[in-house]
């Protein structure tokens, strides 16, 4: 027998015919409608108030006042949630027994999940590898095994692969001095490591790192667009200038004195793209191409229009150049023969704004316009060679780790750790705008150098 809701009727549906099953399904679709517009009215009653409270169900959110049609909120580029890491372990909580009947329990589902992150405690390893010598008793020569300790130590190094690209990459790339680097290995993995330790494995990592450096020069070498830049570095006291010599994807330091010489020694004859830096002087005898640095000359600029506030004619020049440099960097064109009309166009253009200045005492701009004068060659070299950019911010941002490093450590004590140190800040510095981890890459290093 089957009894349908909302029906008095009940008939056998074995025995019914065709005409009263249609009946039964009409009515049973009519009290369906009924209910939907029930559920309908019920909704449409809780969107305008207030829900009442303990009523199960889904949240229902009452539209602002004075909108009635409310837009779909758009969506994000990315997400901001947090993201759930791999979980490298399960820990399943469940009741065995019901608390309150105490019968027990099996199966289940999953309710709900939580997230805790946690790293192990990691105790420095100590192994010895004790080499047994025996006899043989037929020759009576004594046979010792080769020692193999590939992928484990260098050479008679004491510390292993691993501990030492820690060492080097805290160094280096942490920025943390000696006595922290101490603190680190004594308070995490309980080892104790002397000064003279350290400081001997970051020499050994520079001496076999050289190799990897001069391939990195010789890549800048190749560059056809090659940033250049210096700042001060003081060895035992005495000052001196860190020089970088950077690509999109490689740097390269040098620590010299700041004479001209430095770039030839650097790019020597194989570099033949174009040189980009600020207006030091060192650079000019560079005979390819030169971009030089916009942002120095617009910061000169401005410099000078805050030291003379009341200029009207200083801000009218000020507001000329600006404009040209800003229609330099809005143009674009395929074609190579327009690309280079339109820097001769603008070197024109910029020389008639500073032609009145350059023969007058008074004005306060003449110094830039002599500047803009001698170097007008090279300040719109970007509009023709769209690769090149209209700055040297690229090369300021290579030295920026060796700044924050010279202010922590105030430079070196010795030429050797000079060395040590623009070495690792070259492959280091190299392996960052790379995108490598430099941490992995220095234990690569050091195992390719197995002895």
């Amino acid at each position: 027998m089957c009894h349908t809701a909302g029906v008095d009727t009940e008939v056998d549906l074995r025995d019914a015919s065709r005409e009263e099953l249609l009946g039964i399904i009409a009515r049973q679709q009519a009290l369906i409608a009924e209910l939907h517009r029930r559920v309908e009215e019920l909704e449409g009653r809780l969107t305008g108030g207030s829900r009442p409270r303990g009523m199960p169900g889904n949240k229902i959110v009452a539209r602002r006042s004075g909108r009635e049609d409310s837009k779909p909120r758009k969506p994000r580029s990315r997400g901001f949630g947090r993201l759930r890491m791999k979980p490298t372990d399960h820990v399943e909580h469940a009741l065995g027994i019901c608390p309150d009947c105490g019968t027990h329990l099996e199966g289940g589902w999953t309710h709900r999940t939580r997230e805790v992150i946690e790293i192990p405690e990691s105790a420095a390893r100590v192994t010895e590898h004790v080499v047994i010598a025996r006899n043989c008793p037929v020759c009576g020569k004594r046979r010792l095994p080769r020692l193999e300790l590939g992928g484990v130590a260098l050479g008679r190094q004491r510390l292993g692969i691993n501990l030492m690209s820690l060492v080097v990459t805290l160094r280096e790339r942490a920025r943390l001095p000696i006595r922290t680097i101490q603190w680190y290995l004594r308070t995490v993995h309980g080892l104790e490591v002397s000064e003279g330790t350290i400081v001997g494995v970051v020499h050994r990592t520079a001496e076999m790192a050289r190799r990897a450096v001069g391939e990195v020069l010789d890549r800048i070498r190749g560059s056809p667009v090659v940033f250049a830049d210096e700042t001060g570095w003081r060895q035992d006291g005495v000052n001196g200038f860190v020089w970088t010599f950077s690509t999109p994807d490689e740097r390269y330091f040098v620590r010299r004195n700041r004479g001209r010489q430095v770039v030839d020694e650097v790019l020597g004859d194989e570099f033949s793209g174009v040189l980009v830096s600020d207006f030091y002087a060192a650079y000019n005898h560079y005979p390819g191409l030169k971009q030089r640095c916009w942002v120095h000359l617009l910061r000169d600029i401005h410099d000078l229009r805050v030291m003379h506030p009341d200029d009207e004619g200083l801000a009218l020049w000020t507001s000329a150049v600006e404009d040209v440099y800003s229609e330099a960097r809005d143009f674009r064109h395929a074609d190579a023969r327009k690309r280079s009309a339109a820097q001769r166009r603008l070197e024109h253009k910029l020389l008639a704004l500073c032609r009145p200045y350059l023969d007058d005492a008074s004005a306060v701009q003449r110094q830039l316009c002599r500047r803009i004068e001698r170097f007008i060659k090279e300040l719109f070299v970007f509009v023709a060679e769209p690769h090149v950019p209209s700055d040297n911010n690229a090369a300021e941002r290579s030295l920026r780790h060796l700044v924050v490093s010279r202010k922590i450590s105030g430079g070196t004590r010795s030429t050797r750790g000079t060395e040590s140190k623009m070495t690792l800040a070259s492959l280091f510095g190299t392996w960052h705008a790379q995108g490598v981890n430099p941490l992995v890459a220095c234990r690569q290093l050091l195992a390719s150098h197995q002895v």
